[in-house]
């Protein structure tokens, strides 16, 4: 149907985005011949992206909600692919890391292009699966990522590899021109899809929360509990997502065909982890179930699992891939249902800036702790210390959100922003 084409379409970009982040992590061995690295300045690189991440996240949504998800994923898209492109050029950590910025202020706007996507074609019963399959397209862009760069070093340069990935983005965005339109311009909707496309939000909701400031979302504690949740659980699974190369590189002795092999098994798993939840949840609410419940529940188990990072470096290789890959497997079981949330909880005429504000907090998460991480490492505390602070993360989240977002409820925030800029 046509929605669950756009929600393959959307999740696409994704899996680009995600191959985009990866190449380096994956690639620094290979590139640290041409440019030595220590810890510090690796952790420096991945901060350089996650800092404009977390600005152009935020900023991003509201460019989202300013040039419509059409218009405004395709600026996205294009600016992020020239600024992977750009990586291939560099000669200097300076220019790694100017390209790195370059990268975050591009693909900062796809996560929020995306919700507004789900808000716009998906019904609340829907929205768990559909951004579960979107999300999922984070663990095909990393399954993908070690062997083929494994492929690409094999027979050309490191700077390939940006290349590549740079001309991947620019032919999605052709595909994205021709295939996406909202709703109520798109040439190939039927009568009998359009029933289940969301109804418009009231008009009067509509016409009030279009007039609220951006800083005045931060006065709901609701909006306050989901940005913190994002923030500590983020700060994990930055920390997996770029240091599980240079971990098996360092502490397990692997070189780049090692971590090609293997590198992909916990990112198969997130994948799955990506389905699991948004379906689960999804399948919660067919079943009658609130969808406060229904998120909470789903959350509560995905946030259960991540403890257990704590054996992983204790336990042979093969038993520590399959704790990656179960930490792996929650953690974006939790991000879906994170990143559902501002659609549960707001108008979709604000949805983008307030999935912004979220993956702001996520990426701000990620470069306090991922700066602890190589200070730790740098300084001879070890792997394990890191382990043990990340393994804390998603239940204290998990607690944030109980407290913070007392009622999950399909648009309970509208009304109340309504009342308020009214008042």
């Amino acid at each position: 149907m046509l929605r669950w084409r756009i929600a393959i379409l959307v999740s696409a970009a994704i899996a680009i985005s995600y191959l985009d982040r990866q190449t380096l992590p994956v690639a620094i061995k290979a590139i640290s011949r041409d440019i030595p690295l220590t810890n510090a300045q690796f952790s420096n690189l991945q901060s350089a992206f996650l800092l404009a991440y977390a600005f152009m996240y935020a900023g991003g949504g509201k460019l989202a909600d300013a040039l419509g998800t059409r218009r405004g994923f395709a600026v996205i898209m294009i600016f992020w692919s020239l600024a992977c492109a750009s990586h291939g050029l560099a000669l200097t950590f300076a220019m790694l890391a100017v390209s790195r910025f370059a990268l975050g202020m591009g693909e900062g706007g796809g996560f929020p292009a995306s919700t507004r996507a789900v808000a716009e074609w998906f019904s609340v019963n829907e929205r768990a699966t559909a951004m579960g399959i979107i999300n999922g397209g984070t663990a095909v862009g990393a399954v993908v990522a070690p062997p083929l760069i494994a492929l690409i070093l094999t027979y050309a340069s490191w700077r390939w590899i940006f290349f590549f990935t740079g001309a991947l983005g620019l032919l999605w965005t052709a595909w994205w021109r021709a295939a996406y339109f909202p709703p109520n311009e798109h040439p190939a909707l039927t009568e009998q899809e359009r029933a289940k496309i969301p109804r418009a939000a009231d008009p009067a909701v509509t016409a009030a929360t279009q007039k609220i400031a951006w800083l005045d979302l931060l006065r709901f504690k609701e909006t306050w509990g989901v940005v913190t949740a994002k923030f500590l659980s983020d700060a994990a699974w930055y920390f997996y997502l770029f240091w599980l190369p240079k971990y098996l590189y360092d502490a397990r002795n692997f070189d780049i065909k090692a971590v090609g092999a293997v590198a992909w098994i916990p990112n198969a798993a997130a994948g799955i982890g990506c389905l699991l939840g948004g379906w689960f949840s999804s399948y919660l609410v067919r079943k009658n179930f609130s969808v406060n419940v229904a998120r909470k529940v789903s959350l509560g188990l995905s946030a259960a699992v991540m403890p257990l990072i704590l054996l992983v470096t204790r336990a042979p290789i093969a038993w520590a891939i399959a704790i990656f890959s179960l930490a792996y497997f929650g953690q974006q079981s939790w991000s879906t249902l994170v990143m559902v949330l501002p659609t549960d909880l707001f108008p979709s005429s604000i949805v983008g800036a307030v999935a912004g504000m979220v993956g702001f907090g996520g990426a701000i998460g990620g470069i306090a702790f991922g700066e602890l991480a190589g200070y730790l490492l740098d300084h001879g505390f070890g792997y394990t210390t890191v382990f043990q602070l990340a393994a804390t993360f998603h239940v204290i989240a998990f607690l944030v959100i109980l407290i913070a977002v007392p009622k999950v409820a399909p648009l309970s925030m509208a009304r109340k922003l309504a009342t308020e800029t009214q008042s």
